[in-house]
């Protein structure tokens, strides 16, 4: 609707995983992006699913919506901007993801199984009114795989809270490397653990699993010997993190796959020098400034590599990149609602 807003009234954000049955980065993801888009003057709420009198101009929804539900938004000529995570898909090889969208465009050629394609997600980024994702390897499934033009996708990246934008780099000082995140089998906490234990390497895990009798939560539990695996399950503030962070000697994170890893992000904002997987997107943000896991498991290769990042981590310097506050993220956002809104 050709000159509907230029600029936005309010925005309704939605998401696809309730926050109660998993914690995580996507949770704050969601939350900061509301905060800061009201920080800089966007009126913005959580969708209310059993309000029917609630009005937005827009909804930003966090997850890949059905196509029901796309279409009862355009029925109401109320645009969708959908932010997705290719936490798995954005890190494989360029020569599958090809092989990936030509499946793709065919299934969706085919004359026949039109309802069994209404519930695939697959046309979800080309129905959309526009698609936000945070790396140049997202942007690169999003046209790849499903056929999205680039000019329908924006790149915004992923922010911090201004208590690690302002952190900053301290002495470093205690004999341990760290590693923070949900305790998961995606993370692999159990196999560093055992790593750290062959290797007679200390890592402080800071994390908790999904529910405190999560089968790979306990095997991680039976690992904690206070020696070389160190367990603190749950911090009080964001300053408690940074105080554990900027006293590490390094940060150390063996995940299967990431599209951002917001873990990661606030260790190199305490100046962590970081042992991370080599995947497309740790290489796309930090480059030949990290260190890299080879290959992903307990091997020999991983278990020295860790050693040695653990003796050399005093002298590394943490990775020097560009990091994002969440009010730098809202002002892109707001670029694209605007754009989105005006067409």
């Amino acid at each position: 609707m050709p000159g509907r807003h230029i600029t936005p009234v309010k925005i309704l954000i939605d998401q696809h995983l309730p926050f109660l049955l998993a914690h995580g980065g996507a949770n704050t993801q969601v939350e900061q992006t509301r905060l800061a888009l009201e920080r800089a003057g966007v009126e913005a709420e959580f969708l209310r699913w059993w309000d029917e009198n609630q009005r937005g101009d827009l909804i930003h929804f966090f997850g890949v919506p059905t196509a029901g539900y796309l279409q009862l938004a355009q029925l109401k000529h109320l645009p969708v901007i959908t932010n997705t995570l290719f936490t798995d898909t954005c890190n494989r090889p360029l020569a599958r993801l090809k092989r990936q969208g030509w499946l793709v465009k065919t299934i969706l050629a085919l004359p026949f199984g039109e309802g069994i394609k209404q519930q695939l997600t697959w046309r979800t980024y080309q129905r959309t009114d526009h698609n936000v994702v945070s790396l140049e390897a997202e942007k690169t499934v999003l046209q790849v795989v499903y056929g999205v033009p680039a000019e329908r996708i924006t790149v915004v990246p992923i922010g911090l809270t201004e208590t690690f934008m302002r952190a900053g780099a301290a002495p470093r000082t205690e004999p341990y490397l760290i590693c923070t995140g949900t305790i998961t089998e995606r993370k692999n906490f159990v196999e560093l653990a055992q790593m750290a234990r062959a290797a007679q390497t200390p890592i402080l895990f800071v994390g908790k699993p999904y529910h405190p009798n999560d089968p790979y939560g306990l095997r991680f539990k039976s690992l904690v010997d206070n020696q070389w695996v160190k367990h603190q399950p749950h911090v009080d503030s964001e300053w408690e993190m940074v105080r554990l962070l900027q006293s590490a000697r390094g940060f150390v994170f063996m995940s299967n796959y990431e599209n951002w890893c917001l873990s990661a992000h606030e260790a190199a904002a305490c100046g962590l020098p970081l042992l991370v997987q080599d995947q497309n997107w740790s290489r796309e943000r930090f480059g030949n400034q990290a260190r890299y896991f080879p290959t992903i498991g307990v091997t020999a290769a991983n278990i020295a590599l860790l050693k040695q990042f653990f003796h050399d981590a005093p002298d590394l310097p943490g990775p020097q990149l560009q990091l994002h506050g969440w009010d730098a993220v809202a002002q892109q956002l707001k670029a694209v609602y605007e754009k989105v809104l005006a067409a």
